[in-house]
C-alpha cells in the first residue's frame, strides 16, 4: 500500500472478543423495521394533531398553563391521545437506539449493557408517563378531603 492509499474502514481482521455470534432473531428485526414505519406514520398524526390543538385553536401558545392542561386531561379522549403520544414515541425512539447499539456496540457485553439501561429508561418514562397522565388531579384535597389553596377547584 502507497503512502496515497487509504486502507477502507474494518479492512482488516477482527478480533475474536469482538465477533458477533451467528445467532438468528428470527422475524424480529423485520417486526421492528415494519413497527418503525408504521409507528412514524401513526406519531406523524398524534403529533400534528397535539400541535394543532394546543398551539392554534383558540388562544393559542398563549392559553396553554396548568388550567389548559387540566381541562384537557379532564377529557379520556385527550388522556388516550397523549398516551398514545407518549407510547408511540418511546417504543420508536427505543427502537432507533436499539439499532443505533446493535450497529455501533463491537462487545457483546457493552451491547447488553448499552441496551439494558435504554430498555430501564424506557420503562421508567412510560410508567412514570402513564401514571401522570392517569392519576393528574387538577383539584388536591388533603387528608381532611378539603381542597388545596392553588388548585384549580370550583369555589365550595
Amino acid at each position: 500500500m502507497t503512502a496515497t492509499q487509504i486502507q477502507s474502514p474494518r479492512s482488516g481482521k477482527i478480533s475474536p472478543q469482538y465477533r458477533r455470534n451467528g445467532a438468528s432473531k428470527g422475524n424480529f428485526e423485520m417486526a421492528a423495521w415494519l413497527f418503525m414505519r408504521l409507528s412514524g406514520v401513526v406519531l406523524v398524526v398524534l403529533i400534528f394533531g397535539h400541535l394543532f390543538v394546543n398551539l392554534l385553536v383558540g388562544d393559542g401558545i398563549h392559553a396553554i398553563d396548568f388550567g389548559f392542561v387540566a381541562g384537557k386531561w379532564a377529557d379520556p379522549f385527550w388522556q388516550f391521545w397523549d398516551l398514545a403520544m407518549l407510547w408511540l414515541a418511546m417504543l420508536h425512539g427505543t427502537n432507533g437506539v436499539r439499532t443505533i447499539i446493535n450497529d455501533y456496540a463491537e462487545k457483546d457485553s457493552s451491547r447488553f449493557w448499552l441496551k439494558a439501561v435504554l430498555y430501564a429508561a424506557t420503562a421508567v418514562i412510560i410508567i412514570l408517563g402513564t401514571l401522570v397522565i392517569f392519576t393528574f388531579n387538577p383539584c388536591p384535597l388533603d387528608v381532611n378531603g378539603v381542597p388545596l389553596p392553588g388548585g384549580f377547584c370550583p369555589a365550595a
